[in-house]
C-alpha cells in the first residue's frame, strides 16, 4: 500500500510539469488558434538559465524567478514571430512555433552545451503512511494548485484576463470594442512562457534537463491540454495528473521505458473519444 502511494504522490507531482505546459498551450490556442510547437523549449530555456544563475551563487527563489521571467520573455520572441504579424493565419503560425522550437536546440546546445543539468530542489524526504518521497514534491504541487487558482482570478477579476477572454470569445467582437487581439495574442505567448517556465524549473531538481527534454514535455503538455480540447484549463489540470499517476505506476510495476507510450496512447484514446462524441452533440442540438 505504501508502495502504492509513493506511486501516486510522485505520479502527481510529475503531472503537475505536464498540466502547466499544457495550460501554457491552452493560454496561447485560446486567444490566437495557434498550436504553439515551442512549448516545451520554454521549459527547458527556463531550466538552464536556473542551473546557470545558481552556479553563479544566486540564491534559490530569485534565480528561478529569474529563470522564470526569461521563459515569459522567450515566449513573448516566439509570439512575435509567429503572430506579430497582423491577419498571419494560425497555419502559418503554427508552422513557425515549430521552426523556432527546433532552432532553440541549437540555442541551447551553444550556450549550455548537450549534458544533462539539474540543482537541487527543497531539501529532505516526507513519510506519509509510509510512503517516502522527496520533499520537492509538495512544492511542485503546491506551487501548481496555486497557479491554477491565479489564474482563474486572472481571467475573472482582471481587465487584462477579461481581454484576453473577449478574444478567445469572439475576436471580431473583440476588435469591435477596442481590444487589438494581436496584443492580447503575445500576452497569452508571455503568460505561456511563463507557465511552461515555471513548469521547467520545478521538475529539473527531480529529472536531468537536456536540450531535447522538451519532446517529453510537449508530448505530455498536449496530451494534457487535449482533454479539455486544447479550451479548458481545469480538464488541463486533470488530465496532466492522470497522465503523471498513469507514467508513475506504469515506471513502478511496469518498464519505464514505455512512459512517452502512455501519453501517446493516451492523448489518440482522448481524440477517438472526442470524435465519436461530435456527432452525437449534433444530432442532439440539430
Amino acid at each position: 500500500m505504501s508502495e502504492l502511494l509513493q506511486y501516486l504522490i510522485t505520479g502527481v507531482g510529475g503531472g503537475c510539469a505536464f498540466a502547466l505546459v499544457g495550460s501554457g498551450l491552452v493560454a496561447i490556442y485560446r486567444v490566437t488558434r495557434v498550436v504553439n510547437f515551442a512549448q516545451g523549449a520554454f521549459a527547458v530555456i527556463a531550466a538552464l538559465t536556473a542551473s546557470t544563475l545558481l552556479a553563479t551563487g544566486l540564491p534559490h527563489g530569485l534565480a528561478e524567478g529569474l529563470a522564470v521571467a526569461v521563459g515569459a520573455l522567450t515566449g513573448l520572441l516566439v509570439g512575435l514571430v509567429a503572430i506579430g504579424k497582423p491577419g498571419t493565419p494560425p497555419g502559418a503560425a503554427l508552422i513557425a512555433t515549430l521552426g523556432l522550437g527546433v532552432f532553440a536546440y541549437a540555442v541551447e546546445v551553444l550556450i549550455w552545451g548537450d549534458q544533462p543539468r539539474s540543482f537541487p530542489g527543497v531539501p529532505g524526504a516526507v513519510e506519509i503512511f509510509g510512503a517516502r518521497f522527496q520533499a520537492h514534491y509538495l512544492l511542485i504541487i503546491g506551487a501548481t494548485l496555486a497557479v491554477f487558482a491565479g489564474m482563474g482570478l486572472l481571467f475573472t477579476r482582471t481587465d487584462v484576463g477579461r481581454a484576453l477572454s473577449a478574444c478567445a470569445s469572439n475576436p471580431y467582437a473583440a476588435k469591435v470594442v477596442g481590444i487589438s487581439v494581436t496584443r492580447m495574442g503575445l500576452v497569452s505567448f508571455a503568460i505561456g512562457g511563463a507557465l511552461g517556465g515555471l513548469a521547467g524549473v520545478l521538475v529539473t531538481p527531480i529529472q536531468l534537463v537536456t536540450f531535447d527534454y522538451d519532446v517529453t514535455l510537449i508530448v505530455g503538455g498536449f496530451a494534457a491540454a487535449i482533454l479539455g480540447g486544447l479550451v479548458r484549463p481545469a480538464l488541463t489540470l486533470a488530465g496532466g495528473l492522470l497522465l503523471g499517476v498513469a507514467q508513475a505506476l506504469v515506471a513502478g510495476y511496469g518498464n519505464a521505458a514505455y512512459q512517452m507510450e502512455v501519453a501517446l496512447v493516451l492523448m489518440l484514446a482522448v481524440m477517438v473519444w472526442q470524435a465519436a462524441r461530435k456527432p452525437i452533440v449534433q444530432e442532439e442540438t440539430a
